[in-house]
């Protein structure tokens, strides 16, 4: 008779584990909907014109700091082909000398440059996440985490 409780039991253990498995499928499809549904509302009540507004002044930053960038650039490439008054002189090694300070300066000048460019990478980024709205639709609320049904076999 214990052997016929005990398979009851097991059998009726199968059942609840079943019934909370749907339970918990259904809360996900209900969550998921809602989800949609918050979504949905969000796209219907976004203005696109302070959307807008907001990249066309990133994108003017962004091309402001770009343009800043290759006047840089251009005055280093420019001070590479200007000539050193002291090389009028006539003295080779010095000369030689001279050429290889213009050249390690442009060379260092460019490494700046190229540091700035990527600071300049980086306040972009900066930039287009402060551009963002917080994030408001699939945050988890602590009160919907513990009122989950936990499964405990």
């Amino acid at each position: 008779m214990s052997t016929r409780n005990e398979e009851e039991r097991e059998r009726l253990k199968e059942e609840y584990k079943e019934h909370y498995r749907r339970i918990k499928e259904a809360k996900e499809r209900l969550r998921r909907a809602e989800q949609k549904g918050k979504i949905a509302s969000a796209l219907n009540n976004m203005n696109a014109d302070n959307l807008m507004e907001s990249v066309d002044e990133f994108l003017g930053k962004v091309k402001e700091k770009v343009s800043f960038a290759e006047a840089k650039l251009d005055v280093a490439m420019d001070s590479l082909d200007e000539d050193d008054p002291s090389t009028a002189a006539g003295k080779v090694k010095e000369e030689e000398l001279n050429e290889q300070l213009k050249k390690q300066k442009a060379k260092e000048t460019l490494k700046q440059v190229k540091a700035e460019m990527g600071m300049l990478y980086s306040e972009i980024e900066k930039q287009a996440d402060e551009i963002r709205a917080d994030k408001t639709i699939g945050l988890k609320k602590e009160s919907d985490t513990n009122k989950g049904i936990t499964d405990n076999d």
